[in-house]
């Protein structure tokens, strides 16, 4: 995957969703980071909100006014005009925004279905899933046909079914989903055990939110680190042996990528049970409690904004900046990154969105094969995968008899409920969420 725009000519970047006021500007910011790049990027930006797209666009100059980078700002109301000539398009949309994740919360939560980010796997991802792949197959679509050579890096959860449904959606298959979970982890795990990061070598893959980290060495001594993990977690039971991820790492030999909230959700021996939660510390709800906060600091943006306050530039490394720096650079790098299986993990569908390492460079993204992985890690993919696979296959179908098979078939909510008041929860959400759903499920 190269950039038309290489180090000849100026790059476009289209960021979708940029009404993600704090994303924007965290990306934005990173790319006035690059002295290779000074002047040679133009930044289309896109939001079906009016009002997020002008304090996008505002913040957006704001930075590259004060970094001196030279780059152009250009907001558009209409899709198709930001991603026209597009090298790379960074996704962050949400579809149906803080409604939308309220009902995903609020009527499981009546059937007794316990949440806490419901965005990836669950009940609330298959809904997210089922509202957001439409809108991608329709970015897919306008990308074949205006910009066929971009790069869409999609940052939008349900990770695993997000760039899934493009690439089997649409004509469009140069995708890549990006996340932070993997790189979070490693350093994670380094500081447990009192490694500098750079000194420890990591193999990591799976899925999205369910990956493990397979490799965990010291490169000074070769030195295998787990053990050293093992004694510290034994150590500590009332700290890090009351955490769920800590508890997978415990019963399945490998040390999963996502946080304890979010690996909660994906398996069924957790939230139903009310001494579980207490004893694992899990904080029910918790995406909410985020929405209201990241809406806390949309509102000082603007009032910031509106008092004549320039944004402060800080550079966050984004996945989506690095990818784009090195293709353009040739600046060689490895990242995790959600990409087509096709071998790439033995015993995964060829057609499911994996994580795993890639080299990227000026060749574009390149994935390293992993293989064959402990069977029993296997054994938990094919759990996630059945119900990611189900409601991919639900949105592009318009099928709802396969979200109630999405849904019978997840872990966590067939462990609460059911199959009755599964399928009664489904229809109540897809009732609710009206509009946002594929039109045949809406029919039923």
């Amino acid at each position: 995957m190269s950039a038309a725009g290489r180090l000849g000519g100026v790059i476009t970047v289209a960021l979708i969703g940029a009404g993600s006021v704090e994303f924007t500007r965290n990306v934005v910011a990173d790319l006035c980071s690059y002295e290779e790049l000074r002047g040679d990027v133009r930044i289309t930006l896109h939001d079906i909100d009016e009002e997020r797209l002008t304090y996008a666009a505002r913040a957006a100059e704001s930075i590259v006014r004060r970094s001196g980078a030279g780059h152009t700002v250009e907001a558009h109301a209409e899709r198709r005009a930001a991603l026209a000539g597009a090298d790379f398009v960074i996704n962050e949309i949400q579809v149906g925004g803080y409604a939308a994740t309220l009902r995903d919360f609020e009527i499981p939560k009546k059937y007794g279905v316990r949440q806490t980010i419901a965005d990836t796997l669950g009940i609330g991802g298959i809904f997210r899933g089922l509202r957001t792949i439409p809108v991608m197959v329709g970015i897919g679509n306008d990308l074949h046909e205006l910009s066929p050579d971009a790069l869409l890096l999609n940052y939008a959860n349900p990770m695993a079914m997000v760039p899934w449904g493009v690439y089997a959606g649409t004509p469009f298959a140069r995708v890549v989903g990006v996340c932070h979970s993997v790189r979070d982890t490693h350093a994670f795990l380094a500081r447990t055990v009192g490694e500098r990061e750079e000194d420890v070598a990591f193999r990591t893959a799976g899925f999205n939110h369910q990956a493990f980290v397979l490799e965990f060495r010291s490169r000074r001594t070769g030195e295998d680190l787990y053990p050293r993990l093992r004694a510290i977690v034994e150590a500590d039971p009332e700290g890090l042996g009351r955490r769920v991820r800590v508890e997978i790492f415990t019963r399945f030999g490998y040390f999963p990528t996502e946080s304890s909230e979010h690996s909660s959700e994906y398996v069924p021996w957790f939230l139903r049970h009310d001494e579980e939660i207490d004893r694992y510390r899990i904080l029910l709800d918790d995406y909410v409690y985020r929405s209201d906060e990241n809406l806390a600091d949309w509102e000082r943006t603007k009032a910031r904004l509106d008092a004549g306050e320039e944004l402060d530039i800080q550079p966050t490394s984004e996945l989506a900046s690095e990818i784009i720096h090195s293709i353009a650079t040739g600046t060689p790098r490895e990242v995790y990154a959600n990409v087509r299986n096709a071998g790439l993990i033995a015993g995964l569908p060829d057609d499911a969105c994996v994580e795993v390492p890639c080299l990227v460079d000026k060749n574009g993204l390149q994935p390293t094969r992993i293989g064959t992985i402990p069977p029993q890690l296997l054994a938990l993919h094919r759990t996630f995968v059945n119900v990611v696979e189900l409601t991919v296959r639900a949105a592009l179908e318009e099928r709802r008899d396969l979200v109630y098979q999405a849904a019978l078939l997840d872990p966590n909510t067939a462990a609460t409920l059911t199959t009755r008041r599964i399928v009664e929860m489904c229809d109540e959400l897809i009732e609710a969420h009206g509009d946002l759903m594929p039109e045949g499920i809406r029919r039923g």
